[in-house]
């Protein structure tokens, strides 16, 4: 029995969601997003990221972390900003002493709907198949955090693989 936070970093707006994993069974425990604020200056967009997982981490007390990796944006500063975020994303995860384990974007989207090019809707659609308490009034208060979610399902469903396998997932 593990409880996995997931995370899907970005500078406006960072998702997260938490599972519980046992075995090959998946539950929704809880999810959210985080917003910074556009106006402020980049170092206390980060503290706004910071502050926001740390009430997360502190309320759900998850034993594991996931996060998805970054992709390389269009404009150079936006994918210089995404990556400072996430920096500083990875930092809170373990300045909490989490282990954290980092997947694809494509590999994320494979392992939750089945392809790797799936769009916002369709992993939004089979987050909720997986977890189906995660459809109650407002659970999912977006993309950004069902897709933390998916996160959360990735890592669940690769861990399982890493113990089956020994390691070699």
């Amino acid at each position: 029995m593990t409880i996995i936070l997931g995370v899907d970093p970005g500078l406006q707006r960072t998702g997260w969601g938490v599972i519980h994993s046992k075995t090959n069974q998946l539950s929704f425990i809880a999810c959210g997003t985080i917003t910074s604020d556009a106006k402020a200056p980049l170092d206390l967009r980060i503290m706004q990221l910071h502050e926001g997982l740390n009430k997360a981490i502190a309320l759900y007390k998850p034993e594991e972390a996931a996060v998805e990796e970054t992709f390389v944006n269009v404009s150079g500063s936006s994918t210089l900003k995404l990556g400072q975020a996430r920096g500083g994303i990875l930092l809170t995860l373990s300045l909490m002493r989490l282990p954290v384990y980092e997947y694809s974007a494509t590999l994320v989207k494979k392992s939750v709907v089945g392809t790797g090019h799936a769009d916002k809707k369709q992993v939004g659609m089979m987050v909720q198949t997986l977890l189906p308490a995660s459809k109650a009034k407002g659970a999912i208060d977006g993309a950004d955090a069902a897709d933390a979610l998916a996160v959360a399902i990735c890592h669940a469903h690769h861990r399982s693989l890493r113990r089956l396998t020994g390691g070699a997932a």
